[in-house]
């Protein structure tokens, strides 16, 4: 009801029907209550933590530094996209995890919509690889323990991590280099590309989504059903939240342009996920389809309910 209610207050606001500390109002209230989801999956003290976010919301909104406003923005993204992947459960089917997918998105796209309440002054580059790194960081620690440490990865897990450190390093020092070094005509192909697909799709996929961040989610939740090498796998789940941030705070994109881009990196991911998700059946597993209906009926690796504590 709180986070509700605080993204009734930032639309009201947004909109001009109540005044502009309206906005910031609700941006706080989402946070403390992401907080408090958080705090409360990850074993901790819900109201202590929540009620330090809503301290230091209020402090932030009572300064009024660009500075204050923009740190704000960057916890409240964090704490969205890690929640995102915190709140999954174990998923026996491909479309189970789909489903878990989905939520973990749509949970960091209220926290990217309340982020906005703060009006931060920010670069979009740097915002959002502030919002992935500390969101990796976090979710690392986390998985540390759900995933009884490095010695609970074997050679599945770290081949697993290995490849999704290399699938991020690659498309991050691509995008990088692009940025910075990228021939003119390269990087003019790459505009008219994303320029075709705004007036044609209305959005354009983000790669370290539909790439990485999408189909490590889904195989990581259908493999937490089975074993607990899931939850590192899930650890690059946050290159599908995170970014979500970045698509809502980009000022040259409309909110349905940033939606639209979503969807289409979900749908890309998802095609990615099943690939992968059967070639390891294929390698690992029994083969032909009884064989399959009867491994996800044998899936039942207990995990805490979705609303109980993991830790």
């Amino acid at each position: 009801m709180l986070v509700v209610g605080g993204l009734a207050l930032l639309v009201l606001g947004g909109t001009g029907v109540l005044p502009d500390v309206t906005e910031g109002i609700g941006a706080v209230a989402v946070t403390s209550a992401y907080t408090w989801a958080l705090a409360a999956r990850t074993g901790g003290r819900p109201i202590v933590f929540a009620a330090l976010a809503a301290v230091a919301g209020a402090v932030v909104l009572l300064l009024d530094t660009q500075e204050l406003r923009t740190g704000a923005a960057v916890m409240t993204c964090t704490v969205g996209a890690v929640l995102g992947v915190m709140a999954t459960v174990p998923a026996r089917q491909f479309l189970i995890a789909v489903r878990e997918v989905v939520i973990a998105v749509v949970l960091a796209g209220g926290a990217a919509v309340a982020a906005v309440g703060y009006a931060p002054t920010i670069s979009l580059v740097r915002f959002e690889y502030t919002v992935l790194a500390l969101s990796f960081v976090v979710v690392l620690g986390l998985v540390y323990r759900l995933g009884a440490g490095l010695h609970g990865l074997g050679r599945r897990g770290v081949i697993a991590v290995v490849v999704g450190s290399l699938v991020l390093a690659v498309i991050l020092a691509y995008a990088e280099a692009l940025r910075r070094y990228g021939a003119t005509s390269v990087v003019g192909s790459v505009l008219d590309s994303a320029s075709w697909m705004l007036e044609t799709v209305g959005g354009v996929p983000r790669p370290i989504q539909a790439a990485l961040g999408v189909p490590a989610l889904a195989w990581g939740t259908y493999m937490r059903a089975r074993r607990r090498q899931g939850w590192w796998l899930c650890i690059f789940g946050v290159a599908a939240t995170a970014p979500v941030a970045n698509g809502v705070m980009n000022p040259s994109a409309t909110l349905l342009q940033a939606l639209l881009g979503v969807v289409y990196s979900l749908a890309i991911g998802f095609v990615i996920a099943y690939v992968v998700i059967r070639a390891d059946l294929a390698l690992t597993g029994s083969r032909g389809s009884r064989a399959r209906r009867n491994e996800e009926r044998s899936a039942v690796r207990p995990e805490p309910s979705r609303t109980r504590p993991l830790l």
